[in-house]
């Protein structure tokens, strides 16, 4: 089995993720990626990130109908600060340990991999698939392998899609009354609305 792993903080999800993840699943016929929100993102530092359940429904809302999507909350479940590399080590030691494990990434996380949890032993458990990030120039993948040996071996680096989208942006655009929808999927948008989210 191949699978996709797409985490982050998706506050709110946005059509991004999703056209990162179909990219990924087409480019690598993965068997299905699975959306994993965090939990107590490291490097949020002292931003306040909207309660767990909402992010939650929110990711369950913008894959439906789309059934090699699917959510975990293992990240949420799980005590104290979100690491990536506990998340694939678990992922691997499961009853049905995955035959292959591809994390999904951009551009400008890729770049930051360095200040990552544990990125050596990061990249053992799975190859990295990097999607470009409209407005972040490309990663010096020869500069980041001095700091993360063997991470040129375990890349595959995608051209498209051009993701122009932030979480963000999204909140700031809800917060001032613009309209997001083309930037979130409509039960997204609604959901946000009806809750009075990111006001």
């Amino acid at each position: 089995m191949k699978l996709g792993v797409l985490g982050g903080t998706f506050d709110p999800v946005h059509n991004g993720h999703i056209m990162m993840a179909e990219a990924a699943l087409l480019h690598l016929n993965l068997s299905e990626v699975v959306f994993i929100p965090a939990g107590c993102p490291r490097f949020k530092g002292k931003e306040s990130v909207t309660a767990a359940k909402h992010r939650l429904k929110m990711v369950e809302l913008a894959i439906v109908g789309k059934p090699s999507f699917r959510l975990s909350a293992m990240e949420i479940e799980r005590r104290g600060v979100t690491y990536t590399v506990d998340t694939l080590r678990e992922l691997k030691s499961s009853p049905e340990p995955q035959d292959e494990l591809f994390f999904i990434m951009g551009w400008d996380s890729l770049k930051e991999l360095p200040l990552w949890h544990r990125p050596s032993e990061l990249i053992s458990l799975c190859r990295l698939i990097v999607v470009p990030r409209a407005g972040c120039p490309k990663p010096d993948i020869a500069e980041l392998e001095k700091v993360v040996p063997g991470l040129s071996l375990r890349i595959i680096m995608l051209d498209e899609p051009q993701i122009e989208i932030s979480s963000s942006d999204i909140r700031e655009d809800v917060k001032n009354g613009a309209d997001i929808r083309g930037l979130v999927p409509g039960a997204v948008a609604d959901y946000i609305a009806e809750n009075g989210l990111y006001r």
